[in-house]
């Protein structure tokens, strides 16, 4: 890759990036039919049926609920609806389309013409990236070739044949591959958020085509190249990847046959990506609208959404990451990482934060607690936030003894501490009462009393007389060992207040 990072230090050009995002809708059954969508890859060609096969005489029915989620995604994105769509047939043969055709929607999609913001990490900036339309149609099959080099037949697996997949097309906007990594990022946390695909990548239910060319600048004259489309890319990781490897291949190839898009040799063209290598390589011909010969389908009818309908379907949107994020630096002054870190976890961990902050009134306390605490022991024992023992309600009433300096931070990590390894190993389910019970048997309530404090402070000091000698003596680490003494004996006590009782003790100011 030597000479085509050189190219790429010697060329001035811009990248145009445009990303076509598939998106499986979480459906019980397929879109035009009454299969499954459950993931399979176990038995192959058992979800499947004369419609989504193709059988002669076999008529579509439309998934009313598929097209639901697809009009509550339009509105997530911003996307101006249509009050009338129709379907039609996109034609081309390839194995894993039984039908030869693919039923999906050309001139009348249901949406077109919205945006989604991103925040670019490298830069700070917000990006609002424009979105050309999103569209409803049919998945194909997936074929599955023997990478042996043996020379194996190649199979094709119609489970997925007919699956409900939403396609979500950019604009040309984005300008890097982080921006596309960042803006699919993005786009999952918003899916996900409004209940509309699970967006598990291993599983196909979430995958990316990247267009990617460049704009080079010489002369004063602005020279687009071809377009290129990575197809199939399922992962952040290889996304960004392909899309980088892309640009330098392009600059290379730029240099050597200053191939201009419209020119000879210059027109579309399809590639894979080989994540093992990390390279691109051509697969054919980038097809146009005219060689799919588009025709409305004749066995759907068109459809048509109602004022009443789209009211009843905005009224179930909840809030969105982006707003989440806002919401949680502006209203309780949380840092941008913090944010991040619990609305990009999922609803339901924002909703847990939500109901903590409510109950102990400290949205910092709260974020430091589950940022740290909650999501490490979450992560330790694999569970999701529903799995979580200790629930928002008494991670509330346990930061609300902090806040009212009840207990210390130390002390009230200690009682979390507690919970946690008594129902792990004694399957005691965490509850009010035996908050109350640790805070007592333990001794961790706050201790206030300065007249107690300081006979602790007094005894532990009198027995330390080398440690003490030292502290005289300027070397300040000695204090620690006083300290831990004190706190054992009096583990409700400020760790700070005993400190400075303790320089003050032994005469240092």
């Amino acid at each position: 890759m030597a000479s085509n990072l050189k190219y790429l230090a010697i060329m001035d050009f811009t990248t145009i990036i445009g990303l076509e995002i598939h998106v499986q809708l979480q459906t019980k059954t397929k879109l035009f039919c009454g299969c499954p969508t459950t993931f399979n890859p176990d038995q192959p060609n058992i979800q499947t049926c004369p419609v989504c096969l193709g059988l002669p005489g076999a008529l579509p029915v439309m998934n009313r609920d598929a097209f639901a989620l697809s009009l509550k995604t339009a509105m997530a994105l911003n996307l101006e609806l249509a009050n009338f769509t129709k379907w039609d047939r996109k034609q081309y043969y390839y194995p894993d389309l039984p039908k030869g055709y693919q039923i999906s929607q050309y001139d009348l999609p249901f949406s077109s013409k919205g945006w989604l913001e991103i925040d670019v990490p490298s830069t700070g900036e917000t990006r609002r990236i424009r979105i050309i339309r999103a569209h409803l149609e049919e998945d194909a099959g997936k074929n599955l070739h023997d990478e042996s080099g043996r020379g194996s037949d190649s199979q094709v697996d119609l489970n997925r044949a007919g699956t409900p997949l939403l396609e979500i097309v950019s604009e040309p906007d984005l300008r890097t591959a982080e921006e596309a990594k960042t803006y699919m990022e993005e786009m999952r946390l918003l899916l996900l958020a409004i209940g509309v695909s699970d967006c598990n990548m291993q599983e196909g239910s979430m995958r990316c085509d990247a267009n990617v060319n460049l704009h080079v600048h010489e002369n004063g004259e602005t020279i687009p190249t071809p377009i290129v489309e990575v197809k199939n890319l399922n992962s952040f990781r290889f996304l960004e990847a392909a899309i980088e490897f892309e640009v330098k291949r392009q600059c290379a190839e730029w240099q050597r046959t200053h191939i201009r898009m419209g020119a000879p040799g210059g027109y579309k063209t399809t590639r894979g990506f080989d994540p093992n290598r990390g390279v691109t390589f051509e697969q054919r011909g980038k097809e146009e609208a005219a060689d799919y010969r588009y025709f409305p389908d004749p066995d759907l009818v068109p459809v048509t959404v109602t004022d009443e309908q789209l009211v009843a379907i905005r009224s179930t949107l909840v809030e969105f990451p982006a707003a989440r994020r806002r919401r949680y630096q502006q209203q309780l002054g949380l840092s941008a990482y913090d944010a991040r870190v619990i609305a990009d976890q999922g609803a339901e961990f924002a909703n847990y934060f939500d109901a903590v902050t409510s109950l102990c009134g400290d949205g910092k306390q709260a974020a430091n607690w589950l940022t740290q605490d909650v999501l490490r022991e979450m992560n330790e024992r694999r569970l999701s936030i529903s799995e979580f023992p200790i629930s928002s309600a008494l991670l509330g009433a346990l930061l609300v003894r902090v806040t009212k300096s009840e207990l210390t931070i130390k002390a009230a990590r200690e009682v979390f501490a507690t919970l946690l390894k008594e129902w792990e190993e004694q399957e005691v389910a965490p509850s009010a009462e035996r908050i109350e019970a640790i805070i007592k048997e333990r001794g961790l309530a706050t201790v206030n009393d300065t007249g107690a404090i300081e006979s602790v402070v007094m005894a532990v000091i009198g027995r330390n007389e080398k440690a003490v000698a030292d502290l005289r003596a300027g070397k300040m680490q000695a204090i620690g060992a006083i300290v831990g003494q004190v706190m054992k004996e009096l583990k409700g006590a400020d760790a700070k207040v005993v400190r400075q009782m303790i320089l003050d003790k032994v005469g240092i100011s």
